[in-house]
This record gives C-alpha cells, sequence and structure tokens, in this order.
C-alpha cells in the first residue's frame, strides 16, 4: 500500500462520452485539501475512438506507468470484469466495478456506485417509506441503485425496464443476495406507482441531451419519494413534477459525490472529508 508522504497518486476515468465528468476535479481538489497531490486523467473511448475491445490494452498500461487504480463508466463496468485478478463482495454480487485498485501487482475490483447511492439517499431522504418502490431502468448503475434500496430496507422494489430480461437477470440476482420476493420485475409501471411509495429513475431520461420524463408525470402523486440518479441536470424535469405536488426528491448529487468520497478512499487510504467535497461539487455545479 502506498503512503502519503511526498506520493502522488495517478488515477483516471475509463468510459465513454465522459469528458464532463466532475469527478476528477472532485478528486484532486480533495487531496489537495489534504496536502498531497493526485493526478486524475481521463480516458474517453469516444475522445479516442476505441471501444470496449480496448480495456486489456488500457488495463495493463495504467498497470505498466503507475497508477494506483481506475474508475470505470459505461460501457465497461461489465467488461472489465473477466480482465481482473480479484473482485470486493460487493461487485461480486452486483456483477459491475466502477472502482479497480492494483496493488502488489494486482487488478482488484469494486463498486462505489451502490454505497454512494446508499449514503446520499440516507441522508437527502431519511424519512422515506420503503414499503414498495418502483425503479426504472435496471442498465448501468441501475442494478447498483437496486442493490442499494434494499440494503437500505426497501420491502419490495419493483423493477421495469424496456428490456426485461435485463430487468429479471438483475431480479433474480437481488433475490438471491436478499431473499425470495424482494425483487420484482412489473410491466406496468402506472398501476405499480399508483400503489408505490417510491420511485426511482436509473434511465437516462431527463438529462441534458435526452429530456422528458421516465415516466408520464400524471403517473405521480403526493405519497412518493422521487430519486435521481443523473446530475445534468441537478433538478430535472421529474423532480420539478414531484415538487410541484408536495413529493420529496432526491437529486442526483449526492450519489456522485459519495461515489467520489468511497472512491477516493480506496485510492489513496486517506479519510475523505464528504462535506467538503459536497461543497466543492455544488461549486463546481453551481448549486450554491
Amino acid at each position: 500500500m502506498p503512503t502519503r508522504d511526498a506520493h502522488t497518486y495517478l488515477t483516471g476515468l475509463i468510459g465513454t462520452g465522459i469528458g464532463a465528468s466532475l469527478t476528477p476535479a472532485m478528486h484532486e481538489r480533495e487531496a489537495a485539501e489534504q496536502g498531497f497531490r493526485q493526478i486524475y486523467q481521463i480516458i474517453d473511448l469516444s475522445a479516442l475512438k476505441l471501444g470496449v475491445e480496448a480495456l486489456p490494452e488500457l488495463l495493463i498500461a495504467a498497470q505498466r506507468m503507475g497508477f494506483t487504480g481506475l474508475n470505470i463508466t459505461h460501457p465497461c463496468k461489465q467488461a472489465i470484469i473477466p480482465l481482473l485478478d480479484e473482485l470486493s463482495p460487493h461487485a461480486k454480487a452486483l456483477n459491475a466495478v466502477n472502482t479497480v485498485l492494483f496493488r502488489d501487482g494486482r487488478s482488484i475490483g469494486h463498486n462505489t456506485d451502490w454505497s454512494g447511492y446508499a449514503e446520499a439517499f440516507r441522508r437527502g431522504l431519511p424519512k422515506a417509506d420503503l414499503r414498495r418502490v418502483v425503479q426504472i431502468g435496471t442498465g448501468g448503475a441501475g442494478g447498483a441503485v437496486a442493490y442499494a434500496l434494499l440494503t437500505l430496507g426497501v420491502q419490495t422494489l419493483m423493477l421495469h425496464d424496456i428490456d426485461p430480461s435485463r430487468a429479471e437477470a438483475v431480479a433474480a440476482s437481488l433475490c438471491e443476495t436478499f431473499g425470495a420476493g424482494r425483487a420484482v420485475v412489473v410491466s406496468d409501471p402506472q398501476q405499480d406507482i399508483a400503489s408505490a411509495s417510491g420511485l426511482v429513475n436509473c434511465t437516462p431520461i431527463g438529462m441534458a441531451k435526452y429530456p422528458g420524463t421516465a415516466v408520464p408525470v400524471e403517473f405521480l402523486h403526493s405519497g412518493l419519494f422521487v430519486s435521481e440518479i443523473i446530475y445534468f441536470p441537478l433538478e430535472t424535469e421529474l423532480l420539478r413534477a414531484a415538487k410541484a405536488i408536495g413529493c420529496q426528491t432526491l437529486n442526483g448529487g449526492g450519489m456522485a459525490v459519495f461515489q467520489a468520497v468511497d472512491a477516493f478512499r480506496l485510492f489513496t487510504d486517506a479519510a475523505p472529508d464528504a462535506e467538503r467535497m459536497r461543497r466543492h461539487f455544488a461549486q463546481l455545479t453551481g448549486a450554491v
């Protein structure tokens, strides 16, 4: 394990279309605040005109160049798994990796998406009704969010996806971990939202480049909490509609911060100041 004494941590993010990511700034600022240096590189597959087939080469290159670790995002979170030497228990359960550590010649996969969402939820919706929650979207970070929701105590998680087979695979994995019936696949979200206590959007619909809402706003009711994992923009059309009828809401900023908090701890073995990182994120997004 490298020490922080006069040490520079070289880290990076591999994914597609990630040029606007705020993660590098959050990591580098927190390291500077703690008195050491972290260099965080963007490795954008789209800018490099590469696909996931380049992952083996990139992983070897990062190890040889002395990277401490890498963050991994779409579309590489599952494709990276066969290339790693070891998985943390959570990454194995999720079958998804968003953080890779290089230690003693070995590559170890972790997942901080689930823990980042869980911490954001605990802080942002501490009194949420967890009886019946509908989640729209099970691809990308959706599996990690579903895992977090059941860890938080959601009694029944109802999963809807435009690809039912993807939702079924996530539900089966969750039931294996948390118990039969804890996650179910639904085909008619309108009916299930009507009887639900919460709604979570894990699709890209609502992002600046994918405007709109994942479900018609007419499906919402005041008894719901409504959560997004999108943070460009922080207030989506869905959240605005939910607030207007009195719903408790949670934007995607907290997940973005706390997944970075947990990854920073893994990369540097230093205790990050989560509140300081939240303040920095707010400055970066203009939320202050």
